[in-house]
């Protein structure tokens, strides 16, 4: 299996020339059901609560067999969804509550309004499709992983409870009610035949394994079945932590894990796990073992965790602590000794759907004493990717405060429900959610530029204040620009944007809007754009649209590529790309130069007058905005105005009569990115030939 987690020695090896099992897809269709919608066998029932649901018995090898069909044993967390119209309880194995903690997929099944009980495993896959458990286990929002639930059976639906029928006429009832093509809720792929195929895949794709179901087997609640196996590739085993070691002279946090299991009442010692936990899950653990510590040993005798043996001769001196027996871990090994003690174990992660009291030692019974094996062979595909990779929430709905570590950096986020939009009743949380989802398309407009912070911590309604040093007031990993301030003397520093994380961390001071410099730090004199800034007074928006046709028309004429955006407040900016190639006074004085020539066009309702008394209400051609230090709302940006608008770039086109500044918002944003991509891009685009058409402005002038 080259080097790959094979079956044990027992089971049967498969030809040479065999391709990779494949799905068994089942169109959705008026399906041959023992039951259709208004004819549905089953017993009538009222919706159910509680029900425990049914286990498989593990075995030591994959089979073949007929009348049973095989599935992707999935390496997550046991759940039964019931869904009651648009009420949705999701709970564990041990009577859990998921609902909240794995909100996308509760989310999603309350928009089926349907009525049924459905049984499935959570889990979080990677880009091949493949369950991560610790991705599961360290999972708090959708910027953690994507999370699905593989539904594989139905206990109850629309008043009759199905658990008598077979396991096939449940399938087809299941396949003929659950929508297809979800992102986050399947139907786990069946396999009709060939169990050592498809054990065979599972092992080279490093799966956890995989399930058999006889055909026939009805739903016996809370019975571990010999009609359902499990056959595991790597060995798992689910264990009690009861204690950690730390070694002498070590710089971890600990150094092992010491694992119980229950037999016969009794809590045994079956080892000590070192391996499988990085820095950030030893500190997490060891977060949640400070309110388990206690002075005595769980274990009815003292464990021998340092005793040499072969595979340790000359162990570390190492201290414990003991723990109160109550956290589960999930365990991979490679075998079990004479003593019961596990050989390369790796810790896996915590099992939060199993209680410690249910922890025993599995062992794999024998499967020639379960079934009959042959050597019946069909190709299947087994695995599917995530089909919608686009971001969602960094925060979830629930904790109020909320530790989040982006691009290697830990910001804490608090007050999350706290509203900023009140009419909208759009909170905190909602706001940082948009800009983690926004954060690809804006960064490249904000990374490296220098920052005015307009901090609005209670809201739209509330008092805003801006903030220009950030000198010893930010975490050590934000960088700053150094200015100096003549008011008080010192060498003060903008905070400069750098990365994800920082774009991140400037939300989170409740910066509502985003105000970064027209150049980066690393040459802040050369702006890397202009600007020219349509600022209404007391004009209509469709002035303000005029205006910025009439700009369009002369860049057009000289051949000026140019971006408009709404300022997301009142007004519109249009952009042009200087590349970094030109100071501030340059773009400046070409900035005056065209709107000087747009105002001699539509002298009517436009003024150049900085004054604001010496506009007379007329729309400001505001060139201004290309000076150092000096900002506007970034693209992308929210405003804290009502309705949580956005400064949203634009295609030309668009500017027009029946443009307002509202259409584009937090709530359909991400929507139209989608849909047009970063209509912004053009801006970092090469440069104009400043000189050049400068020469030509000046006749125009003339």
């Amino acid at each position: 299996m080259n080097g790959m987690t094979t079956r044990t020695n027992k089971s049967r090896s498969a030809p040479k020339n065999r391709t990779k099992p494949k799905i068994n897809q089942r169109k959705k269709k008026a399906v041959d059901l023992p039951a259709s919608k208004n004819s549905l066998s089953g017993v009538k029932a009222p919706f159910p609560k509680n029900i425990q649901p049914m286990l498989a018995t593990l075995v030591d090898q994959a089979f073949d067999e007929p009348g049973w069909t095989y599935e992707i044993k999935w390496d997550g967390y046991r759940a039964l969804a019931y869904i009651k119209n648009e009420s949705v309880q999701l709970i564990s194995r041990n009577n859990k509550p998921f609902t909240e903690k794995f909100y996308p997929i509760s989310r999603e099944l309350s928009t089926w309004k349907m009525n049924a009980v459905l049984d499935g495993e959570i889990i979080v896959i990677n880009e091949q499709g493949i369950a991560d458990f610790g991705g599961l286990q360290n999972w708090r929002s959708e910027a953690d992983g994507h999370l699905i639930f593989y539904v594989f059976d139905i206990l109850w639906y629309d008043g009759k409870n199905v658990m008598s029928l077979s396991l096939t006429d449940r399938r087809k009832l299941l396949e003929s009610i659950l929508p297809s093509r979800n992102p986050s809720v399947r139907i786990s792929a069946e396999v009709d035949a060939n169990g050592i195929e498809l054990f065979d895949v599972a092992s080279k794709m490093g799966l956890e394994g995989i399930i058999a179901k006889k055909n026939d087997s009805i739903y016996s609640p809370g019975l571990r079945s010999k009609e359902w196996l499990k056959i595991k590739t790597e060995k798992r085993q689910e264990a009690i932590i009861c204690g950690y070691t730390k070694n002498e002279n070590t710089t971890k946090k600990f150094s092992a894990l010491l694992m119980g299991v229950y037999k016969d009442d009794e809590l045994v010692f079956i080892g000590p796990v070192g391996t499988g936990f990085s820095t950030a899950t030893q500190q997490q653990l060891l977060e949640k073992f400070a309110q388990l510590k206690t002075n005595r040993c769980p274990f009815k005798e003292i464990p021998e965790y340092n005793k040499p043996s072969r595979f340790r001769p000359n162990p570390p001196k190492a201290t414990v602590t003991w723990l109160k027996p109550e956290l589960v871990a999930e365990i991979g090994f490679r075998d079990s000794g004479s003593d019961g003690g596990l050989r390369q174990a790796s810790f896996k992660g915590l099992r939060e759907d199993k209680k410690a009291k249910q922890v025993t030692w599995e062992n794999a019974a024998s499967t020639r004493e379960v079934v009959k094996q042959d050597e019946k062979l069909i190709d299947k595909k087994i695995l599917a990717g995530p089909t919608d990779k686009k971001r969602k929430t960094l925060l979830n709905p629930v904790d109020e405060t909320q530790v989040r570590n982006i691009g290697g950096f830990d910001i804490k986020f608090t007050n999350l429900s706290k509203i900023y939009w009140p009419k909208e009743k759009v909170s905190k949380r909602d706001m940082l959610n948009y800009y983690y989802q926004v954060a690809p398309f804006m960064l490249p407009y904000m990374k490296d530029r220098p920052q005015t912070l307009n901090r609005y911590p209670h809201g739209i309604n509330g008092e805003s204040f801006y903030q220009k040093d950030i000198t010893g007031k930010v975490p050590e990993w934000i960088k700053g620009f150094p200015y100096y301030s003549e008011t008080d003397g010192r060498q003060k520093n903008f905070l400069v944007c750098t990365n994800e994380a920082s774009l991140m961390y400037i939300a989170s001071l409740g910066c509502i809007e985003m105000n970064p410099w027209s150049s980066k730090a690393q040459s802040p004199d050369n702006p890397d754009w202009c600007i020219i800034d349509l600022d209404p007074d007391t004009n209509s928006f469709k002035q303000v649209i005029k205006a910025a046709q009439v700009t369009h028309q002369l860049l057009e004429q000289l051949k000026i590529p140019s971006v408009c955006k709404t300022s997301g407040s009142t007004g519109l900016h249009i952009y042009i790309p200087f590349s970094g190639n030109y100071t501030y006074e340059d773009s400046k004085e070409f900035a005056r130069k065209i709107v000087k020539l747009v105002h001699r066009e539509i002298p009517s309702f436009t003024s150049i007058e900085r004054l604001t008394e010496k506009r007379k209400g007329k729309l400001y051609l505001d060139f201004l905005q290309n000076r150092p230090q000096a900002t506007v709302a970034s693209a992308y940006s929210l405003r804290p105005k009502p309705g949580a608008p956005v400064s949203a770039p634009l295609h030309w086109d668009e500017v027009k009569d029946g443009l307002h500044i509202r259409d584009f918002n937090i709530f359909n944003m991400m929507d139209r990115l989608k849909e047009v991509g970063d209509l912004f891009k053009p801006v970092l685009g090469k440069s104009i030939a400043l000189e050049k058409i400068s020469k030509v402005l000046e006749n125009m002038l003339k």
